[in-house]
């Protein structure tokens, strides 16, 4: 299976790396522009897709000309019928306001002040940092399984690493799988 990760350059989602760097064979786009992107997503049958993003799709956080997004309306087509990990906050919406299937997240707190914005309150980064790399290292763990079992796996894992850690609490609840 061709897969292809698409995750934007950016430091603050940097921790997100460890979803894909223990897969042998991978394409990865971190700049670019939407027309090469485009003929990547074609080429490949799995697309990972890690970074910030809103009910509209994944940021292109200015590593991909002007437009705002990478992934948007525009790549809903190409994504249909492909094996698809959307990773970046309220993918959820996204999903399912495309009638897409894959794994996703809803809003995921990655930093100090989406956690008070979500209502958990202010946390030390630590907290934080601790959720974001657990998260990313038990994907990673899992990301040469079927959608399924990741899916199984990771919620499994990271639940039970949210009994000690509420960011992961919060984020374990927003963790999609439609097939």
């Amino acid at each position: 299976m061709k897969t292809l990760i698409i995750h934007p350059d950016d430091r603050t989602t940097d921790f997100l790396k460890d979803i894909y760097l223990s897969l042998a064979e991978y394409t990865l786009v971190t700049r670019g522009t939407k027309e090469e992107v485009d003929l990547l997503i074609t080429s490949h049958d799995r697309v990972i897709m890690c970074g910030h993003g809103s009910p509209y799709g994944l940021f292109s956080v200015k590593q991909f000309g002007s437009s705002s997004y990478i992934i948007d309306s525009d790549s809903v087509s190409l994504l249909k019928g492909k094996t698809c990990i959307y990773i970046w906050c309220d993918a959820d919406k996204f999903v399912q306001a495309n009638s897409l299937k894959g794994l996703y997240s809803g809003m995921f707190v990655s930093e100090v002040i989406e956690s008070i914005m979500m209502g958990i309150g202010p946390v030390p980064q630590r907290v934080v940092d601790q959720s974001n790399k657990y998260f990313a290292k038990v994907m990673g763990k899992n990301i040469r399984n079927d959608l399924f079992e990741i899916y199984q796996n990771v919620l499994k894992t990271y639940r039970n690493f949210a009994k000690d850690n509420i960011v992961a609490d919060y984020n374990v609840k927003r963790f999609y799988l439609n097939i």
